[in-house]
């Protein structure tokens, strides 16, 4: 397999002094010996015009000469080369490719869309140009390979195991994950990926109002079990400070009763509107 090298071209400005030499020749032998000379200036100034090329910043011409690979100028500047070399022109950039959401399934079998933002630039001309057919095209391809890989490896969502990477938790580990298959699919065309993330994440229709329900169960289940977490601490602070001041004495049928009332004014969803009891607690 061939790799990139790099062609030092000769420089247009030294070939277009001398192309301007050469029409003040061919001006002074036409009139010196008539129009007969002019063709083979005329042959001799297309061959040195067709050989300059304009290299722009963070710009490459890749060179053929019939069908054999020369190299790749990479150098910014005005140039001349063979007229005969052809220049295949590839963007040194970087480049964004945000995919249309497709529809995957995620590791449990979940339908999902997911779309993903790369940012990437071609490294090695020689690969983008000859390994593949069109390395652009290449690109879209495998983003969205990757990404059906990817959403096979990872739930959407861990409902059960919190410990299990997930599509929507873990961020950083997935980005990482699919940056690593990103880079792996790309080498071949000589493209470096600078940064892959997911765009979009979100299940597909059909099941996103059933995951939504199931998804605010789960959070309203973890809010009241951190609410009763709370309440019971502050029930037990409040017997132990009546206890140790003395404020009142209570049996164990009274501190049941409190508790009762307690736990129900802590941990009730709505305003609690007390009751005075003028009397006493078996009265």
């Amino acid at each position: 397999m061939k790799a990139e090298k790099t062609f030092h071209p000769a420089s247009g400005y030294a070939i277009l002094m001398l192309v301007l030499l050469l029409i003040g020749a061919g001006a002074a032998s036409i009139y010196y010996f008539g129009p007969g000379v002019l063709a083979p200036f005329s042959l001799v100034f297309v061959y040195l015009c067709k050989g300059f090329k304009i290299v722009n910043p963070n710009e490459s011409r890749v060179l053929t000469l019939f069908g054999e690979y020369s190299g790749t100028i990479r150098q910014n500047g005005f140039f001349w080369v063979n007229p005969f070399l052809v220049a295949k022109s590839i963007s040194l950039r970087a480049r964004n490719l945000d995919t249309t959401p497709i529809k995957v399934n995620d590791k449990l079998g979940n339908p999902i869309m997911i779309g993903v933002v790369l940012v990437w630039r071609v490294e090695e001309t020689f690969k983008a140009a000859f390994e593949v057919d069109n390395y652009e095209t290449f690109v879209k391809i495998q983003s969205e390979s990757a990404m059906r890989k990817l959403a096979g490896v990872y739930p959407y969502d861990n409902f059960e195991n919190d410990a299990e990477i997930s599509l929507r938790a873990g961020s950083q580990e997935v980005n990482d994950e699919l940056e690593r298959e990103l880079m792996e699919r790309l080498a071949i065309a000589g493209i470096h990926v600078l940064e892959a993330r997911i765009s979009y994440l979100a299940y597909a229709q059909e099941i996103a109002s059933a995951m939504l329900q199931r998804q605010q169960a789960t959070a309203i289940v973890a809010a009241r079990a951190k609410i009763v977490e709370g309440a019971v601490g502050m029930v037990d602070m409040a017997l132990q400070q009546l206890n140790d001041k003395r404020l009142v004495t209570l049996d164990d049928e009274r501190k049941a009763a409190m508790v009762t009332n307690l736990m129900v004014v802590l941990c009730a969803d709505r305003s609690v509107h007390p009751v005075v009891n003028a009397g006493t607690l078996h009265h």
